[in-house]
């Protein structure tokens, strides 16, 4: 994805819905180029185009919230593969930037295994070569925005096994005590698949330590390492390090 698409979705987001001709303007590049631009986003499933504009979808759905921050969360999953060993089989949550993982995992990594409750997980990666050779997919019920497998059964599916690591998204933060959710069944989708992991692992930009989720996720004590950008509030990041947890920040 270009600078220039990605300055694209910077204001799509923020304005969500915004004409052809103002982008052309705003960007300074012919109409005919931003209308080559919106058919790669909508392709890549990030945007909805309709006659002579272009509109965000709806935040629960996973495309829409990988849009926002896209590159920041890019050098966040790159920065987590750095602790993934090829051959490793890990579990991963539902989430944009749990995504850009996988699937960076797959264009760089050797072997390695993902259990996943997140459908479109598996499906993003369909069309990526490389080392990923198994996707195991908990069954559970279906969230159709999310794409996400929630409910009692990914607990039972998840106990069947025991990884080193999972990783998470997340939708908020509360000061001092830890990562909530937006939705009820995420997050005790997150919090059976943390049983059955030896280190639990959060994936967010610092956009998110400004929000509230209305749901606990998981509180700072089982939280293990967390993997954000370089303008993560210093109260949080102290709070976390208080906590044990390790920070990993890159560029945002």
């Amino acid at each position: 994805m270009t600078d220039r698409q990605t300055k694209i979705l910077e204001i799509v987001n923020q304005k969500k819905k915004v004409e052809v001709a103002t982008l052309s303007q705003m960007l300074e590049v012919s109409q005919v180029t931003i209308r080559k631009d919106l058919d790669a986003l909508e392709e890549l499933n990030f945007l909805t185009r309709e006659h002579g504009y272009a509109t965000m979808k709806n935040m629960s759905d996973i495309s829409n919230r990988m849009a926002f921050c896209y590159e920041t969360k890019q050098r966040i999953a790159e920065k987590a593969s750095e602790i993934i060993s090829d051959g490793e089989t890990i579990m991963v949550e539902s989430g944009s930037s749990c995504a850009l993982l996988v699937k960076y995992l797959s264009e760089t990594k050797k072997d390695i295994t993902v259990i996943t409750n997140s459908s479109y997980i598996a499906r993003f990666i369909r069309e990526t070569e490389g080392g990923v050779t198994k996707v195991i997919v908990l069954g559970g019920e279906y969230q159709k925005e999310a794409e996400v497998m929630v409910g009692p059964l990914v607990k039972t599916c998840a106990e069947a096994f025991y990884v080193d690591k999972l990783f998470m998204g997340t939708d908020g933060y509360i000061p001092g005590i830890g990562f909530t959710s937006g939705d009820m069944l995420r997050a005790e989708a997150a919090k059976s698949m943390a049983d059955s992991t030896r280190n639990s692992i959060i994936l967010t930009d610092s956009s998110k330590f400004s929000e509230h989720g209305v749901v606990m996720q998981c509180r700072l004590k089982d939280i293990n390492m967390v993997f954000t950008d370089d303008q993560v509030p210093l109260e949080a990041k102290d709070a976390m390090e208080q906590n044990g947890i390790i920070v990993e920040t890159v560029p945002r």
